[in-house]
């Protein structure tokens, strides 16, 4: 390379690439100051208001991202024509901005959440309402974001040079394509749509109790293809959200938290019932579990040996009622062994008076017998 070329390229393409690498450097630090300030004076100014709050919190990088992503692409808008590699770096750029504002739409929706969540807290007596909006909103937040993502996607696909050209040679294809990719992802669809139906339909929330297959759990998340149910034993059961759309399930927490709790004794029928409505309702007075509504004894079923009584008792949620059972239970047993331990079941037997006065009969002539096999085998003795 001679000498003229070199002052040649000094004075063109270089000095463009030199001009534009400065200014994107400079044009990189205002960005930065600006986005701190700004997000400083959005934190002044949204002092006591939970989502802006969050948003600065959550968004903080990928709004940074995009301000710094955004100054870039307007240094390169105003570069020189003959910067080396321009256009392909405007390319990146745009893609990187498309990429960046893509993140900040997650995280603001991200954002929107958490702050649900903390406004609606589920660690309270009556949390039915905050179970609800939390499930709604998890459940929904996923949704947002896979189709945020597909956006994004969507776009940059756009900025590809001949995106044309494949969309159209993917709508030829769509007719046998759609077919295959309906019936390969079918259950992830039906997931998807099963997570809406829950979200708007609410067969299920968060922090709810059902009886799944048997086991007994709480709701602890909802994902986004299925639910995990935290049972007593700290197991956890991952369940298909489809799963709660297409199988019959209980839940104990759908309209309420309040339940119900039954204790159920075979007792002996000589017991009175009164002493034990009486030593309830002392037990649910004097237990912190009892919810001061349903306090009650009843027989329910008899059989040949006993009968059945139930202790009904209520609680102000599944864990309080479960705790109350086992009160009840271990009290009243105690009370009725140490003050009616007749009262217990236990097994009689009864005999007809004639069957009586013949075996009777039988064993006195059974009796009879033997002493006159006695006296004949004793010998005579002259005197």
């Amino acid at each position: 390379m001679d000498l003229g070329t070199f002052h040649s390229l000094m004075g063109g393409p270089l000095r463009s690439a030199l001009t534009v690498l400065v200014s994107a450097l400079l044009v990189t630090l205002v960005a930065i100051g600006v986005h701190r300030a700004g997000i400083g004076l959005l934190r002044r100014l949204a002092n006591g208001r939970p989502f802006t709050t969050n948003a600065t919190r959550v968004a903080f990088r990928a709004s940074q991202l995009c301000v710094i992503v955004f100054g870039l692409r307007m240094v390169l808008a105003g570069a020189p024509d003959d910067t080396p590699g321009l256009v392909a770096m405007s390319h990146v750029t745009s893609v990187a901005l498309i990429v960046a504002l893509t993140w900040l739409a997650m995280q603001c929706i991200q954002a929107l959440s958490l702050t649900i969540s903390e406004v609606n807290p589920v660690d309270v007596a009556d949390n039915l309402r905050a179970r609800r909006l939390i499930t709604q909103a998890r459940v929904l937040t996923r949704s947002a974001h896979a189709i945020v993502v597909i956006l994004g996607l969507a776009f940059v696909l756009l900025t590809l040079p001949g995106a044309r050209q494949i969309g159209a040679s993917l709508l030829a294809s769509a007719g046998v394509a759609g077919l295959v990719a309906g019936i390969a992802a079918r259950p992830v669809l039906g997931n998807f749509i099963a997570g809406l139906q829950i979200a708007f339909s609410q067969p299920i929330r968060i922090d709810d109790v059902l009886i799944v297959n048997g086991e007994w759990g709480k709701v602890e998340e909802i994902k986004g293809t299925y639910v995990v149910v935290r049972v007593w034993d700290e197991r956890r059961l991952i369940v298909p959200l489809q799963w709660f759309i297409e199988n019959p399930f209980e839940n104990w927490t759908h309209s309420s938290s309040t339940l119900l709790g039954t204790v159920f004794l075979w007792l002996d029928f000589s017991i009175p019932l009164e002493p034990l409505r009486a030593e309830l309702t002392r037990i649910c007075e004097g237990a912190t579990q009892w919810d001061g509504r349903v306090c009650t004894v009843q027989a329910t079923d008899s059989n040949e040996r006993a009968v059945r009584v139930r202790f009904l008792i209520s609680a102000a949620d599944s864990g309080l009622a479960f705790e109350l059972r086992c009160i009840v239970r271990e009290r009243m047993l105690a009370f009725i062994t140490a003050h009616y331990p007749h009262g217990l079941p236990r097994v009689r037997a009864t005999h007809d008076p004639i069957e009586l006065h013949a075996a009777h009969e039988v064993h006195e002539l059974h009796e009879l017998h033997a002493m006159q096999a006695q006296n004949a085998g004793v010998p005579r003795h002259k005197a």
